[in-house]
């Protein structure tokens, strides 16, 4: 609803802009995000977004972007409460797709070290401890294509006994079929990630094992199973800021917005097509801008602070959740890459007035 009740302005309108012109598009989207609930039964989730409405977003002033997210996201969320969630690789290394930023794909030399499939009671002992340390999710990845076989049929076990502990239960296993999202509804799983890591546009630069089709697959028969949508994408893959823009519309228009939307900033590992390229870090207030745009345009998502906390300041970390961000993953390793420690995090949420959910 941001420009609805006005001609919607262009981006290169909106940069050169008055003040004044600022403050009335401001007042227009408060006074429509006031009025929705009233008119529409509470409902104000959009699906018919533009690029060029998004790129005008992050061409908004720093300030006034920040403020329409908070704004937003105080419609919908307590804005000093966070989701705690835990991350395991259960199986590590060997993965046949050749995502460039990927430490896992068989496709790099990444001198990682390849583990085959945990054993359930190593799951579940880590799925305790990261009960035990204030998670009230537990995530599982797992280095496949799509599961398969007695591995799948493990991954089932793990997900009832990891239900059974009173969390909930994420998995990260690749494309799904039908069947498959049925089997992991039915095992008790409540929520499955499937990033579409970037754009349509960019993203055969990223990878060219899985088409972007197969993606938006997946996450159709995710839904159609009765399972909470996961899906984010990547900042910091060489992608324009065009590129956020359409990767941000496509998971805002789904026919069904994602529960779980996580934005992660690129950790270069060292062996990756990615990191060998040297692509430029992205500016921290450009991120700080993807977090807000995406708390704006999917104001009942939870919006996830993901990879790349560690190498963040204390006041980015700050400025993210005042954006929008409202869960985080815990724990010293996420899949294969360092993470801020649980003591590190419940210092930052001390310092910072935030309560778990």
């Amino acid at each position: 609803m941001v420009f609805s009740p006005v001609a919607k302005p262009s981006c290169a309108a909106l940069q050169f802009a008055p003040r004044e012109t600022w403050n009335k598009v401001i007042v227009v989207t408060l006074q429509a995000l006031q009025t929705a609930p009233a008119t529409t039964g509470g409902d104000t989730v959009r699906h018919d977004w533009t690029v060029e409405e998004v790129e005008a977003l992050f061409a908004l002033p720093f300030n006034d972007l920040l403020f329409q997210a908070q704004t937003v996201h105080r419609a919908h969320f307590d804005p000093n409460r966070i989701q705690i969630s835990s991350l395991l690789s259960i199986k590590t290394g060997a993965c046949p797709e050749d995502c460039t930023y990927c430490a896992q794909s068989a496709h790099h030399n990444t001198d990682l070290e390849r583990e085959k499939l945990l054993a359930v009671e190593e799951v579940i002992a880590a799925a305790a401890k990261a009960k035990a340390d204030g998670a009230s999710r537990f995530c599982m990845g797992a280095a496949w294509r799509g599961p398969h076989g007695d591995d799948f049929a493990v991954a089932l076990t793990m997900i009832e006994g990891v239900k059974a502990l009173g969390l909930e239960t994420c998995a990260s296993f690749g494309v799904l079929s039908r069947e498959q999202a049925r089997q992991l509804k039915e095992a008790g799983l409540d929520y499955y990630n499937h990033n579409i890591d970037t754009s349509p546009e960019h993203y055969k630069e990223i990878v060219t094992t899985r088409t972007f089709e197969d993606r938006l697959e997946t996450l159709e028969h995710v839904h159609d199973a009765g399972l909470h949508v996961c899906s984010g994408g990547i900042v910091g893959l060489g992608e324009s800021q065009t590129d956020r823009a359409s990767m941000l519309v496509t998971l805002a228009n789904l026919p069904h917005q994602p529960d779980s939307v996580p934005i992660n900033l690129l950790i270069p590992i060292p062996g990756t097509p990615l990191a060998e390229a040297a692509v430029e870090r992205p500016d921290p207030f450009d991120f700080i801008r993807v977090i807000a745009v995406a708390r704006v345009m999917m104001p009942k998502s939870y919006v996830r602070l993901s990879a790349g906390r560690e190498g963040m300041s204390a006041e980015m970390q700050a400025l993210c959740f005042f954006a929008g961000a409202n869960s985080v993953f815990c724990g010293y390793k996420l899949l294969t890459a360092k993470n801020a420690s649980p003591g590190q995090d419940r210092g930052l949420f001390d310092r910072l007035g935030l309560k778990p959910m």
